[in-house]
C-alpha cells in the first residue's frame, strides 16, 4: 500500500512539474516571439507563467536554457507543418516542393521567425542552432528523398549527405526571407529558386 501511495505522490509531482514546464514554455514562447530574447527578463517570464522564480530555476538552469527548449518546441511544430504538407500529395517531387514552401511560410510568421531565425543563431550559437535543426529535420528529409528515389522520381544519390545539403539550403532560404526588407519579393524569388532546386533532383 505504501508503495502505491509513494508512486501516486511521485506521479502527482511529475504531473505538476510537467504543467509548470508547459506554462514556462508557453510564456517564454509568447514573450520571446513578441519582444525578442534580449528584451525579456526572467521576472517577466515567471509573472506571465504564474509561477515562482524558484520554479523556473527548478525546470531550467537559466533563461538561455528556457529559450533553447522554446526554440526546439517551435522548430518541431514548424517541421511538422512542413511534413504535413507532403501527406496528401502523391508525386514525390511535388510533395518535397510543398514541404519546402510550407517551411518557408511557417518561418515567415513573425514570432516563429524571431525565435527560429533571428535570435536562435546568436543565443544558442550557430553550431547548436544547426545541430538541433538537423537533428529534428534531417530524418524527415531523408525519408522524403529516399521515397522519391525508390519511386524513380529523384536521381539516386547518397541520401544522408544530400539531406544535409537540402536542410541547409532551405534554412538559408528562410533566413534570406527573414532578413529581407521586402519580404514578399524575397519569398517569391526564393520560391522560384527552391522550385528549381527540387527540379534539379529529378531522375
Amino acid at each position: 500500500m505504501m508503495h502505491t501511495d509513494s508512486t501516486h505522490v511521485k506521479t502527482k509531482k511529475a504531473l505538476q512539474s510537467e504543467a509548470t514546464r508547459a506554462r514556462l514554455l508557453d510564456a517564454g514562447r509568447k514573450l520571446f516571439g513578441k519582444h525578442g530574447y534580449a528584451n525579456v527578463g526572467t521576472e517577466e517570464i515567471v509573472r506571465a507563467a504564474g509561477v515562482t522564480r524558484g520554479a523556473l530555476y527548478h525546470q531550467f538552469a537559466d533563461k538561455r536554457e528556457l529559450f533553447a527548449a522554446v526554440f526546439e518546441e517551435t522548430e518541431r511544430e514548424l517541421i511538422a507543418k512542413a511534413i504535413s504538407a507532403q501527406v496528401a500529395v502523391d508525386d514525390p517531387v511535388d510533395a518535397l516542393r510543398g514541404a519546402f514552401i510550407a517551411w518557408l511560410d511557417a518561418c515567415s510568421e513573425p514570432a516563429a521567425q524571431r525565435i527560429i531565425l533571428v535570435d536562435a543563431p546568436g543565443v544558442l550559437g550557430w553550431e547548436q542552432w544547426r545541430a538541433i535543426g538537423e537533428q529534428l529535420g534531417l530524418g524527415g528529409t531523408m525519408a522524403a528523398l529516399q521515397m522519391g528515389m525508390d519511386a524513380g522520381a529523384f536521381a539516386k544519390l547518397p541520401v544522408r549527405p544530400l539531406a544535409h545539403v537540402v536542410v541547409a539550403a532551405v534554412d538559408e532560404a528562410a533566413l534570406y526571407v527573414a532578413r529581407a526588407e521586402d519580404k514578399e519579393t524575397a519569398r517569391a524569388e526564393m520560391k522560384q529558386i527552391l522550385d528549381r532546386l527540387v527540379d534539379s533532383l529529378r531522375a
